[in-house]
C-alpha cells in the first residue's frame, strides 16, 4: 500500500485499517477514561488552538472582503495571529515528527504506517503554511509602501486561510483518532 492512498486531499477520515484501536476506544468515550491524562488533554488543546486560529484569519480576511472591517486593524490581527498560527504549527509538528511519533512507534509497531500518513500530513501543511506566510507578508509589506495595491492580496490570503482550516479538520482528526487510542491502550503520557 502507497502513501498516495492516504492523500489527505482524498481521504475521508482515518484509513479503515487504522482504526483497529479506535474501534476499542471510541471518541466520545476518552474523556471518561482513567488513562485519559493531562498530556493528553493538552494536546488536544494545542489542536483546538490551531483550529481557533485557522478560523479567525479565514473570518478577518471574508470581513475585510465585505469592507466590514479596517485594513490596519485587520493587518495587525493578521500578523500577530498568522506569526502564531505558523510559528506553533510548526513547533508541534516538528515535535510530533522528531519525538512523539517515534515514541509511539516504540510502543505499537501496527501504527507506523498511520504515524508516517500523519507525517506525510505535515510536509503538505508546509507548503500550505508557506503560501500562505507568502501572501500575508506581501500584503503586509504592500501596506506600507502601497496601500491600494495591498487589496490585490486578500484574495491569496483567503484561498489560503481556507486551504489551511479544511486540512487542519481532516490532518489533526485523524491525528487525534489514530493517537489517542495508542496512548489510552498503553497507558502512555499518565
Amino acid at each position: 500500500m502507497s502513501m498516495t492512498q492516504y492523500d489527505i486531499n482524498v481521504r475521508q477520515g482515518l484509513p479503515e485499517e487504522m482504526q483497529l484501536l479506535l474501534r476499542e476506544y471510541p471518541r466520545d468515550a476518552w474523556p471518561d477514561h482513567p488513562n485519559f491524562a493531562t498530556s493528553i488533554r493538552n494536546w488536544m488543546g494545542a489542536h483546538g488552538m490551531f483550529r481557533q486560529l485557522a478560523e479567525l484569519i479565514v473570518t478577518d480576511t471574508q470581513a475585510l472582503l465585505d469592507k466590514a472591517s479596517d485594513p490596519t486593524r485587520y493587518a495587525s490581527r493578521l500578523g500577530h495571529f498568522g506569526n502564531l498560527l505558523v510559528r506553533n504549527l510548526h513547533g508541534h509538528h516538528g515535535w510530533e515528527d522528531h519525538r512523539f511519533f517515534p515514541e509511539l512507534e516504540a510502543a505499537d509497531g501496527r501504527f507506523a504506517r498511520g504515524l508516517e500518513m500523519l507525517e506525510s500530513d505535515h510536509l503538505e501543511m508546509d507548503q500550505r503554511l508557506e503560501s500562505f506566510t507568502r501572501a500575508s507578508n506581501r500584503y503586509l509589506q504592500l501596506m506600507d509602501l502601497s496601500p491600494k495595491d495591498a487589496e490585490a492580496e486578500i484574495g491569496a490570503i483567503q484561498k489560503a486561510g481556507e486551504g489551511i482550516e479544511r486540512f487542519l479538520e481532516r490532518h489533526l482528526s485523524d491525528e487525534e483518532d489514530l493517537v489517542v487510542p495508542i496512548l489510552l491502550h498503553h497507558k502512555m503520557r499518565g
